[in-house]
This record gives C-alpha cells, sequence and structure tokens, in this order.
C-alpha cells in the first residue's frame, strides 16, 4: 500500500519548505558539502572504540563550541552535549550521532578516496552523523534560522556492543522530561527510515560442578559442560514469532582446555543474545530460555544423583524493545522531508539504534541513515567491516533531510511544530 502522510504534515511542510530562509539553508548545507566531507575524515581518523571516546569527544566539545552553541560540556555519561537555542514557544528536539565505531585502537590507517567512495574502518558508523551534525548547525546559521524550540545536538558514547547504547540512556535518564521529540542518524541510507526499536539482552551464564577425572571420576559427579549442552539443545529447538520479528543465537561456548582434556570440567559457560520487535514477546522469551537452563542443570544432576549442577548469570545488554504508529507526525514529517528531495522513503522493520531509548521514555523518535544511493546503486557500505566505505556524491542530502526533519518538529517562525 502506497504510504501517504496527513493533510496536516502535508500543509505544514509545504509552509515550512516554502520560506526563503528554509531555502537558503539547504542552499547553504549543499555548498558545505566539501567541509563535512573533510570533518569527516578528520574525526574518523581519531579512533574511538566503544569506552574509549573520549578523544574524539573532545574533538566534538571544540568544534560545537566555535560554532556558538550554548551550555556546550560532556556529561556523566561522556556525552558531549550543545544547545542551539529557539525563540520559544516551540518543542525541544534532541539531534544525536554516536561517538564510539566497533574498531580496536590501530585499526584505522588512513582514509582512501576511490571511484565515489570514501573508505576506512568507521568511515560511516557513525562517524558521517557527527560531521551532519556540525553541517546541520552551519546550514542553520548561514540561513539565519531561528527555531522556536531548542535544538539539543549531542554526540552519545557507548552506542555499539557491549556499550548497549549506554551513553543515551544515561543523557535520556537525566533529560527525557524536557525532550519533545529525537533524531538519531544511524543508517546506511538515507532512503530508510526507522522507526520500531528491535529490543535485546545479552547474558552470559556459567554452570558449576565439582570437576575431576573423566574416567576416574565417571558416575561420581554431574558434569557442567554437559548440562550447558542440554541448555543450548533446549534453547535450539524453540519456535519464536516472525512477525513481530523475534530472533535468539547462542554465540560462545566455553569449557575446559588443551591440558584437561581429560577431565570433567568443574565450569562451562554459555553466552547468548535475543531479539524482538516487541517488548512482550522479548520479556517471554527470556523467562524460556532461563527455564531451559533451569531444566537443563535439573536433568544433568538428576541423570547421575551424585551432586548438584549450580548456575549464575551476568547481564551485558538490555535494550528496550517498542514500536510507534508509522502514521505519527514525527514519522510523517521524516517521510515528507525525503519526497521532497526527490528519496522515496522506506520503512525498516525494526532496528537496534539509540533511537530504542527515546522510544522507551515515550518520546517521539526516529532514526534517519547517513548516505544517498540512487536507484541501483551497491548499497552494501560494509558497515562493522575493515573495508566500510561511504558515498561522497549527494552526501548533502542527508545533512538536508535532517534539518528539514528537525525544522519540523521544533517550529519556525510562521510555522508551528507538527508535534503541536
Amino acid at each position: 500500500m502506497e504510504y501517504k502522510v496527513s493533510q496536516k504534515v502535508k500543509d505544514t511542510f509545504e509552509a515550512l519548505s516554502s520560506l526563503e530562509s528554509v531555502k537558503k539553508g539547504l542552499e547553504a548545507i549543499k555548498k558545505d558539502q566539501d567541509r563535512c566531507i573533510n570533518e569527516q575524515i578528520e574525526l574518523t581518523l581519531i579512533e574511538a572504540p566503544t569506552f574509549h571516546e573520549e578523544k574524539r569527544a573532545e574533538v566534538m566539545k571544540k568544534k560545537m563550541e566555535e560554532l556558538g552553541l550554548e551550555d556546550v560540556h560532556i556529561d556523566r555519561g561522556g556525552n558531549v552535549v550543545g544547545v542551539r537555542k529557539g525563540s520559544g514557544g516551540g518543542k525541544r528536539v534532541l539531534i544525536e550521532g554516536h561517538l564510539d565505531t566497533v574498531f580496536p585502537f590501530g585499526s584505522v590507517k588512513k582514509v582512501e578516496e576511490k571511484n565515489g567512495f570514501l573508505y576506512a574502518p568507521g568511515i560511516g558508523d557513525d562517524t558521517r552523523a557527527l560531521a551532519m551534525l556540525l553541517s546541520c548547525i552551519r546550514g542553520l546559521d548561514t540561513a539565519g534560522i531561528k527555531t522556536k524550540g531548542d535544538l539539543v545536538f549531542v554526540a552519545t558514547t557507548r552506542e555499539e556492543g557491549m556499550g548497549s547504547l549506554g551513553g543515551m540512556k544515561d543523557f535520556l535518564d537525566d533529560n527525557y522530561e524536557n525532550l519533545d521529540a529525537s533524531i538519531s542518524i544511524d543508517g546506511g541510507d538515507i532512503a530508510d527510515i526507522t522507526y520500531e526499536a528491535t529490543g535485546f539482552k545479552t547474558y552470559e551464564v556459567n554452570f558449576y560442578g565439582i570437576g575431576g577425572h573423566a574416567y576416574g571420576a565417571f558416575g561420581k559427579m554431574a558434569n557442567p559442560l554437559h548440562a550447558a549442552a542440554r541448555a543450548v539443545a533446549k534453547i535450539a529447538d524453540f519456535e519464536v514469532a516472525e512477525n513481530p520479528r523475534t530472533t535468539f543465537c547462542v554465540s560462545n561456548f566455553h569449557a575446559g582446555n588443551d591440558a584437561g582434556v581429560h577431565a570433567i570440567v568443574p565450569k562451562a559457560t554459555i553466552k547468548f543474545n535475543f531479539r524482538s520487535n516487541s517488548k512482550e514477546l522479548l520479556e517471554e522469551l527470556d523467562g524460556r530460555i532461563f527455564k531451559a537452563i533451569g531444566e537443563a542443570c535439573d536433568e544433568e544432576t538428576a541423570r547421575w544423583g551424585k551432586d548438584t549442577i549450580t548456575w549464575d548469570m551476568k547481564q551485558y545488554c538490555d535494550v528496550p524493545a517498542g514500536t510507534q504508529d508509522v502514521h505519527s507526525p514525527m514519522v510523517e514529517s521524516t517521510y515528507a522531508a525525503l519526497e521532497s528531495l526527490g528519496i522515496k522513503g522506506n520503512f525498516s522493520a525494526g532496528g537496534s539504534t539509540n533511537c530504542n531509548m527515546a522510544i522507551d521514555k515515550g518520546i517521539p523518535a526516529v532514526c534517519i541513515g547517513r548516505g544517498y544511493y540512487p536507484e541501483g546503486t551497491d548499497k552494501d557500505n560494509k558497515v562493522h567491516n575493515l573495508g566500510e566505505k561511504y558515498p561522497v556524491k549527494g552526501a548533502y542530502l542527508g545533512v538536508q533531510q535532517l534539518m528539514l526533519t528537525a525544522l519540523m518538529c521544533a517550529g519556525i517562525e510562521g510555522v508551528d511544530s507538527v508535534l503541536e
């Protein structure tokens, strides 16, 4: 079914986009592309693995200060925060991209440009988003655009992996009551709109027993490794919903060593993660998995009747799931912005981005993309790969989309926020 925006959003967008100041802002962003690309390269060369974003954060802080943002600071979560004050009476909008990349120190040697692409680990995810924040601010300033609501620009920490969206969580825990909308930049293709939140949990579970000789102790004790294997087999047989999409994966299994190859281990460890676009199904799957683990320990204990297999767990990640109406004013505004740039929007079926944390707080939120890929272009940007790449041509379009979506939410002189 063809997606259509409501008349209210359509009228608001037409009024907004017809303003000379907005047209000037869009043109300024287009002219800023070379500078924006250069900043993207500069920031990529400042490596920022998750939990080690400090150097990149200091550079972003300095750049925000030079652009004249107010209350520029690094908060308790390591996030870089700067505010572009509005005239009052509008909606306060968060605009964020994350500082960290998945690559360890020493991964980035240089940024190479060839055949219209930039190549370097982290060149896109999510370094491009940081450059987009800065270009958007310059576009607004060049055009003299004064929003009604404040625009809160944030470079967040700990989005990737074990960071578990921690920077965004910290920021929202401290500020969510003062925010009316949230825009995250973290998709590969600017045509993709993420408005649903795929929640996920990641755990480590340890199984414990006495341990002993593989021959001499056989039959005298239960085997923690066998208990772990029983648990994995039970989990492997689970059936889960296709819609809302729900998944599970046991990704690590550790026990013993080569020196003790003829031993019953005293400890075995599994690590697993599971995801769902439904908060209810995510919690249900959590219960099913730990029920299976308990049953596996009981079965291995009963098999030998000599000792008891015990277990404990450590949780690494706990990211909430959630969704919004695909026809909410926030989502429709994002689609209208793309349409005005000649791009047909696509709706992603879930996604684990900083957008999750905003949705969980009840804040209207979307996650938009970084790169422009015309029809027929290879969209494999090799994200999280050492060969990661970013398309240069038309890169400014993503910043234009960002500015238009932000203005629709914050409001501007002569045009009220679509969230009113």
